[in-house]
C-alpha cells in the first residue's frame, strides 16, 4: 500500500483511508472484524471514525463505531497497526457537543474508553465551533497532545478563512496546530474545496483527507442515467446528483474505468489522489468486493488525458 505524509508534521499514512462510519450500522460487528482484518492485513490501516457515528440510527446513541473498533482491538491485538482518527463536536446528547475545553476533555475519555486503547493518533474537531474561542479549542487539543492521549490533530468542516485562523492561533500561542483538514470534496462536491480550502491547504502545508470521496456510493456507478434505480427510496443523499451533470461524471468515470481495465470506484479514487493537496481519500466499505475497490485504487495511477477526461466532466456548473 503507498503511503503519503499527513500534512508537513504529521505521520505516514496509507493513501486510502478506511471509513468506519458504517460499523454498527450498515454494517455489523462479526462483518466489520472480517473488514478489518482484510483491510490491516492489505495495508489498508488508516482508520477514520467519530464519537457519532451512528447516532442517527434508530436506536443509536452514538459511539457504537468506536465501540466495534475498541473491541476489534482487543480481539485482533493490532492497535500498533493501525492509524487510528476519531472525531470530537457533533452533539451526543443534551449538552454533549462542542468544542469548550470541559467537553472535549470528556469526550476524548469517552472515546478511548470506546475504542480500548490510551491513546488516538489523529483527533479531529468535526465541525467549527464558532461559540468555543480557537485559543480555548486548541489549548485543549495541545493538552491532549502533551499527555499523549493525542498525537496530531485535525479539523473537519471548516471554512477557509477558520482554518488559516485557527492555524494562526496555534502558531501565535506556541499550541498543537492542526496537521490535517477533513472536507466534503468529490467529483461531484469539487467547489467547496477548491475554490475556498484549497488555498488555505496549500499556504500551510495542511494534509487533505476527504469524506464522502464516493459521493456516497453514487460514484461507483451504481445510480445511471434512465436507471429504474435511481427511483428507489434507498437512494437518500445521492438523488441531488440525479441530474445531467452527474450522469456526465458517471458516464466519464465508465469511460475511462474501461480504458483502464478498472472500476468507477477505483478510477473516482484514483483522480481525488491525483488533486493537488489530497493526502487520502475516505471511502467506506459494505462488501469484499468495496473493499477490494478500496485496496486497487491505491495503486491506480491515471494518464494525463484520463485525468483531464474527468476533470472536464466533473467541472462545476454556473450557477
Amino acid at each position: 500500500m503507498h503511503t503519503r505524509k499527513l500534512g508537513q508534521n504529521g505521520p505516514e499514512v496509507p493513501v486510502i483511508c478506511l471509513g468506519g462510519n458504517v460499523y454498527g450500522w450498515t454494517v455489523p460487528e462479526a462483518d466489520a472484524f472480517h473488514q478489518l482484518d482484510r483491510a490491516v492485513t492489505s495495508g489498508l490501516h488508516f482508520i477514520d471514525t467519530a464519537d457519532v457515528y451512528s447516532r442517527w440510527a434508530p436506536g443509536h446513541s452514538g459511539g457504537e463505531s468506536e465501540t466495534i473498533l475498541g473491541n476489534w482491538f482487543a480481539k485482533s491485538g493490532r492497535r500498533q497497526d493501525v492509524i487510528l482518527a476519531t472525531k470530537v463536536g457533533m452533539e451526543m446528547g443534551e449538552g454533549m457537543k462542542g468544542l469548550s475545553a470541559a467537553y472535549i476533555s470528556s469526550a476524548v475519555d469517552a472515546s478511548l474508553r470506546r475504542l480500548k486503547t490510551d491513546y488516538i493518533d489523529l483527533y479531529q474537531a468535526h465541525t467549527d465551533d464558532s461559540s468555543t474561542p480557537l485559543e480555548e479549542t486548541l489549548a485543549a487539543f495541545d493538552k491532549l497532545v502533551k499527555a499523549g492521549k493525542v498525537r496530531y490533530i485535525g479539523a473537519s468542516n471548516y471554512s477557509g478563512a477558520r482554518l488559516a485562523e485557527a492555524i494562526e492561533t496555534s502558531r501565535r500561542n506556541g499550541l498543537a496546530e492542526y496537521t490535517s483538514l477533513q472536507p466534503h470534496y468529490n467529483l461531484v462536491e469539487r467547489q467547496a474545496f477548491e475554490s475556498d480550502l484549497l488555498p488555505a491547504v496549500r499556504k500551510y502545508g495542511i494534509g487533505v483527507i476527504p469524506y464522502f470521496s464516493l459521493a456516497a456510493g453514487f460514484l461507483t456507478g451504481k445510480y445511471r442515467r434512465d436507471s429504474a434505480g435511481t427511483q428507489s427510496a434507498r437512494a437518500g443523499m445521492v438523488k441531488k446528483y440525479f441530474n445531467d451533470h452527474g450522469y456526465a461524471v458517471v458516464e466519464a468515470l465508465d469511460e475511462v474505468a474501461s480504458q483502464h481495465n478498472s472500476t468507477p470506484a477505483r478510477v473516482a479514487l484514483a483522480w481525488l489522489l491525483a488533486q493537488p493537496g489530497i493526502t487520502a481519500p475516505i471511502a467506506s466499505a459494505t462488501s469484499d468486493k468495496h473493499l477490494d475497490d478500496l485496496i486497487a485504487a491505491a495503486s491506480l495511477k491515471l494518464d494525463a488525458a484520463s485525468l483531464q477526461r474527468l476533470t472536464d466532466a466533473s467541472a462545476p456548473v454556473a450557477a
